[in-house]
């Protein structure tokens, strides 16, 4: 049950937004002015139809056009979503090829090959379950929709945390192209373009896209000597797709061909960044040189294929059936240890700062091979009822090898090696439900049933294990005037069970369920030109997954926590007061904690001063920590982020100016609580200057971290202090042709 708290913050919540219903202004002038901006409608497919943004009863983020292209400017992955938007955090330790996403603090830090991750990635209607297919690029895309909370009844398992939904540009009946290049410092080079071609006019339409990003490495390594020698990319991405809508019939057929190939370095772990005593980046922390003796790479390669077939079966009644198919290797090597030699070889022989024992490990997915299929009905008759119903099934067979090596000897000879295999299937079905009770007041409702199960292989160890759950929703909306709507929601999903093995015995977890509650409001004020959305929300989790990473035991183990939750709120704010100036700010604050009266967690091995009770057995041995209370990992409770445009009209085209502003509050990384391993609250911001013309090309200055924040993004706790890093300041010019 929710705590007296929680529901006096709902209940805070709720004045304020039932308060919002009665002072905004239905209009705030009467007379059209034509010299005033206004804001378009944003149309989301959250609910599987399209929809406005401001009718749908769930706290949703969407990114698309000029802010999307600035934000991931300078050739950045996926990862430049975190804190961009309200109560999301992304970070990795794989660098471009694993990113873990979380949403109100519910995410995985978990770093193994097959982990289990609470928001999902759903892109062009396929959830993308491996952690190493949510990092495909992005490019050429109509619109990112994050949607908050639970999502199991329309998008199924494992969205305790919500999901990030990728939607691609589609073909359309006409011609369009463009291409954009960027050059910035470490010699980045970021190529992005499309070309759309309506082969036969309404019948037929192709469209190719494509991404080219590499960077030069530009940190040295000073143990061997090297310049230059670490940091750098080089990635390559497509898109082809055809689009068949025979004339004279309610179908169509849409073809999605698509590949990715990354390679570069793995995740640069640096020894010894942080000072004993002190939270953060310490004083001698460079940028620009690590100190290994170890190999450091990684290579990834994936493929897949999406068919979606449309067709109106009746006036009112439509099936979709979508049908994706994915396949991915991978394979990275670092120097987990950050740094050279070890303290047994005597003084002068390891650094930087004490190194006990070198660590090299490889981690490498032999084969994944991932198929979906979804079939579902729609029915509308423009009446009061609206319904959709479906079935869906998953498929995935995942190879994972984990290596150690011996860096210390000659030819750094392979030491330990881990095989497993694991083998997911999943069958689910599911229904909603919409009913307008009045013109004003609409109700809707959905559940979703699922059947998980998975078959773990490895040496000397064979298991199975499963779960069936129900997910469900229900929510009302109530249009208070035509500028304001508000809405109730409450949701349950769930994570399925999960079974993993590095080098040591295999672990396991039962399934995670999460009940929550949410209450917002969405407004559109002034005219249309300020729209202002506010959710308040809370939740319950039950046997939440925890992952033991690193630590004292140096292993990467599964359990479960009986309760744990959290609240907080969420606020959107998009404004055009001005006709040349477009405002958007962010604000979300995320209360997590661990509910249990005893959770025990192995505290960190080398360095770090614990701030958790110890706890003992019977005998005075050291059982580990108790983390009851704590807030989550990679959690930060405060999360704001702002973007303003303004253009200076002249002729044939105009002048602009566009800033980007997001603040990630300080951040624990581990389940215990440490003073060493977190990171202060910061600022990181963007600029960009340019010329755009009503001739199609954009020409432009840019710059990313422009004050250069240097901050702690993760770190690795069993052997120093060691860490990883943000992305440094680049700059760069960039010009774009829209044909």
């Amino acid at each position: 049950m929710l705590s007296q708290t929680v529901l006096r913050y709902l209940m805070a919540g709720a004045s304020l937004i039932a308060l919002s219903v009665f002072v905004a202004p239905a209009h705030a002038q009467t007379a059209e002015d034509e010299s005033v901006a206004r804001l378009g409608t944003v149309t989301v497919t959250a609910q599987r139809v399209e929809e406005d943004l401001q009718e749908v009863p769930i706290s949703i983020t969407t990114l698309s056009d000029e802010k999307l292209d600035t934000l991931k400017s300078s050739g950045a992955d996926v990862r430049f979503l975190s804190a961009r938007v309200p109560s999301v955090i992304a970070e990795s330790s794989f660098g471009r090829a694993f990113p873990r996403f979380y949403i109100r603090g519910i995410g995985n830090t978990d770093f193994d090959l097959n982990a289990s991750q609470p928001v999902s990635l759903v892109y062009d209607d396929v959830p993308y379950e491996s952690p190493i297919l949510k990092g495909f690029p992005v490019f050429d895309l109509e619109q990112i929709e994050v949607l908050r909370g639970p999502q199991g009844t329309l998008f199924g398992r494992n969205t305790p945390g919500g999901i990030i939904k990728f939607d691609s540009r589609k073909p359309q009946n006409e011609f369009e192209a463009y291409a954009r290049a960027a050059y910035g410092n470490y010699n980045t080079r970021d190529l992005e373009g499309a070309v759309n071609l309506p082969v036969i006019d309404d019948v037929l339409a192709v469209r190719v896209s494509g991404l080219y990003q590499e960077r030069d490495p530009y940190v040295d390594n000073a143990y061997t000597g090297e310049k230059d020698r670490y940091e750098g990319f080089k990635e390559l991405a497509g898109r082809a797709q055809v689009l068949f809508t025979p004339a004279g019939t309610d179908f169509s057929a849409l073809l999605n061909l698509h590949a990715r190939s990354n390679d570069g370095d793995a995740r640069l772990f640096r020894a010894n960044i942080i000072d004993p005593g002190q939270q953060g980046l310490g004083a001698g922390f460079d940028r620009d040189t690590v100190y290994f003796d170890g190999q450091n790479f990684l290579t990834q390669d994936t493929s897949g294929v999406t068919l979606r077939l449309d067709k109106g079966l009746t006036d009112s009644v439509d099936v979709t059936y979508v049908f994706g198919y994915e396949s991915a290797e991978i394979e990275s090597r670092g120097d987990i240890d950050g740094g050279f030699g070890a303290a047994f070889l005597g003084a002068g022989n390891f650094g930087p700062g004490p190194i006990p024992f070198p660590v090299e490990t490889s981690g490498a997915v032999d084969a994944l091979d991932q198929i979906t299929h979804e079939v579902r009905f729609t029915f509308d008759d423009g009446g009061r009822l609206r319904a959709q119903a479906g079935l869906f099934l998953f498929q995935e067979e995942v190879a994972i090898t984990s290596r150690s090596f011996a860096t210390l000897t000659p030819g750094q000879p392979q030491t330990t090696v881990a095989q497993r295999a694991l083998d997911t299937d999943s069958k689910a079905i599911f229904a909603s439900l919409s009913y307008d009770v009045t013109d004003r007041l609409v109700l809707a409702g959905g559940a979703r049933w699922t059947e998980d199960e998975k078959q773990f292989r490895a040496a000397g160890d064979q298991r199975t294990l499963g779960d069936e759950q129900v997910s469900w929703d229900v929510s009302a909306t109530y249009t208070a005037n035509d500028d304001v709507n508000v809405y109730g929601r409450i949701a349950k999903g769930f994570r399925g069970p999960t079974v993993q093995q590095r080098f040591g015995a295999p672990s396991q977890a039962d399934s995670e369920t999460v009940l929550s509650y949410e209450i917002g409001a969405k407004t559109e004020l002034f005219d249309d030109r300020v729209r202002a959305n506010v959710s308040v929300y809370a939740f319950d989790l039950e046997g939440q997954q925890l992952t033991i990473v690193g630590g004292l035991t140096n292993d990467v183990s599964l359990f479960n926590a009986d309760k744990s939750g959290g609240y907080g709120f969420e606020a959107d704010i998009e404004a055009a007061p001005l006709a040349n100036l477009l405002v958007t700010a962010g604000l979300s604050y995320n209360n997590t904690e661990f509910k249990d009266d005893l959770i025990i967690a192995p505290g960190c091995g080398g360095g770090c001063t614990i701030l958790d009770p110890a706890v003992f057995d019977g005998n005075g041995n050291l059982l580990g920590y108790n983390i009851s209370g704590n807030a989550f990992p990679n959690a930060p409770e405060w999360i704001a982020n702002m973007t303003a445009r303004y253009a200076i009209p002249v002729m044939g085209g105009e002048f602009y100016g566009f800033t980007d502003w997001a603040y990630k509050g300080e951040t624990n990384f581990f389940l215990y609580d440490s003073i060493e391993f977190g990171q202060e609250g910061y600022w990181e911001g963007g600029l960009k200057f340019g010329y755009k013309s009503d001739r199609g090309y954009d020409a432009s200055l840019f710059v990313r971290n422009i004050t250069d924040e240097e901050a702690l993004e993760g770190a690795i706790d069993f052997n120093n202090l060691t860490g990883f890093v943000n992305e440094p300041r680049t700059y760069g010019v960039q010009l774009r042709w829209d044909f």
